[in-house]
């Protein structure tokens, strides 16, 4: 008897002991960041800020690890009430997210009250003078240079000749080679034309090369920053110098080409206006202002509307009433067209209603991007709860485009929901404010374009039609869309 009360003496304590751990642990981060705060403290939103170190990080990569991703804001939910706010600890940083439309448009277009936040790893990864991280002003200079280059209506007008020639040449070799990863083939189109607007002519061999670094670097921006080999942040690391170490060659060699040559020399392509650029002052790019804004431009110019198409593509061969909706609208644009002309131009893509509307459906479903970062300049109070100075603020996306009292059955693919014009705030798939995606304009016309060949000549099967999806670091079949294209009967 003596010895069953001694052992049960030593579990309790074990049991004690080990609760006692748990109550520390999780209040680390509560003297670390709230406590600091004093009675501002109960201002703050419900949350809590997870275990050292690592905070909220596991329950968030676990939910984007599972089927349903949306389990993570879901457990928010749960806990603490549809306030649309919450604390957490996220990418090592004290952080607030907000989920609401009116939220997310106020920490996205107040830049007086708040400045871009990404977390270090990002920056890391990006570099320091990329779009992700420079301040306000340097932001808005920076843009004003390249903007045009990349989504004016002239420079669309000159891409719109070459993305087509290329959706159509692709389209046909995809036919033929039997099964492929759609995805896969994407990337590389879309990455082609990205490489086209900023270095010109590029050999296959290279444009390989820089994607499976471009791979790397991806899986390592949504990643722990955990340097050490083995971890996605470590990989992602060494993709940035090797990624470095081409575009330094490659505007050494630019540089020497012009000096070589006549100073008028016309310029050829988004690498020769980032060289030639001057702001009001005078002032030119340096080396790793224009390698950073390559670095991140050839980045989002092939990924998001990579993955975008695709998925587009996926939907509507899931819907044939939307493909049957979509293919008339195109046809209708054929027959209208002179007989002059050749191809597309701007103003017919501008005509695609509907495919604008399942463009946009498309952007809302899969949201490509599920959040973006901000940090607070000062205390910033929002929805009656407190932001501190220095905290990070995380834009969500998803919780935004998966709203059931914006979206009726959210989860469902509807382009015509996109025939009801939405609020400001409620449909954010290139972010907004000032910080708005700078090549939003050309993802959707590269979208355009393959979404009319397609309709109007192809059809895609896809090997595995309930192929498990992965959402880290954006959303996709795990088999990549393993499929095949077919080619259509003109009859």
């Amino acid at each position: 008897m003596a010895i069953e009360l001694s052992s049960w003496g030593v579990f309790v304590g074990i049991a004690s002991s080990l609760l006692l751990l748990r109550y520390i642990l999780k209040n680390v981060n509560w003297w670390l960041y709230e406590s600091k705060l004093g009675a501002k403290q109960y201002s703050l939103p419900p949350g809590d800020l997870g275990w050292p170190l690592i905070g909220n990080m596991l329950s968030f990569l676990q939910a984007f690890k599972s089927t349903n991703p949306e389990s993570f804001m879901d457990s928010y939910v749960k806990r603490y009430g549809k306030t649309g706010i919450y604390k957490a600890l996220m990418f090592g940083d004290p952080s607030v997210i907000v989920t609401t439309p009116e939220a997310c448009r106020k920490v996205l277009t107040d830049d007086d009250k708040f400045a871009t936040g990404w977390p270090r790893s990002t920056v890391e990864l990006m570099g320091k003078k990329s779009f992700v991280s420079i301040p306000y002003e340097e932001h808005r200079r920076l843009r004003r240079l390249t903007s045009a280059s990349i989504n004016g209506y002239e420079a669309l007008s000159v891409y719109i000749t070459f993305i087509e020639e290329n959706v159509k040449s692709s389209l046909d070799k995809w036919s033929n080679m039997g099964e492929i990863e759609f995805l896969t083939e994407m990337r590389k189109l879309t990455f082609k034309v990205i490489m086209h607007i900023f270095f010109g002519a590029a050999s296959e061999t290279i444009m390989q090369g820089l994607e499976k670094e471009y791979t790397a670097l991806n899986y390592g921006i949504r990643a722990m920053r955990v340097n050490i080999p083995g971890f996605a942040f470590h990989k992602a690391l060494k993709a940035r110098k090797n990624l470095l170490v081409i575009f330094q060659s490659a505007v050494d060699q630019r540089r020497a080409e012009m000096r070589g040559k006549v100073p008028d020399r016309k310029h050829k392509d988004m690498m020769d206006s980032l060289i030639h650029a001057e702001d009001e002052n005078g002032r030119k790019l340096g080396d790793e202002d224009i390698i950073d804004i390559m670095l991140m431009y050839l980045n989002a110019g092939h990924e998001s509307s990579g993955h975008i198409t695709m998925w587009a593509t996926y939907f509507l061969q899931r819907h044939p009433e939307y493909l049957q909706k979509a293919k008339e609208e195109q046809e209708e644009i054929l027959r209208r067209r002179p007989a002059t002309q050749k191809g597309l131009v701007l103003e017919e893509v501008r005509k695609m209603d509907f495919l604008s509307k399942v463009v946009d459906e498309t952007l809302r479903l899969v949201t490509f991007s599920p959040m973006v970062f901000r940090v607070a300049k000062s205390d910033v109070n929002i929805n009656g709860y407190l932001i501190p100075k220095g905290w990070k603020i995380l834009t969500w996306f998803r919780s935004v485009h998966y709203n059931n009292e914006v979206y009726p059955d959210p989860m469902e693919f509807n382009p015509y929901r996109w025939s009801i014009p939405h609020k400001a705030g409620e449909f954010l798939p290139f972010g907004a404010g000032t910080r708005l995606c700078p090549g939003n304009d050309l993802a959707k016309l590269e979208i355009s374009v393959f979404l009319h060949h397609f309709v109007l000549n192809y059809r895609i099967e896809p090997t595995n039609p309930k192929c498990p999806i992965r959402y880290l670091p954006h959303s996709r079949p795990k088999d990549n869309c393993l499929a095949r294209i077919k080619k259509i009967s003109s009859a």
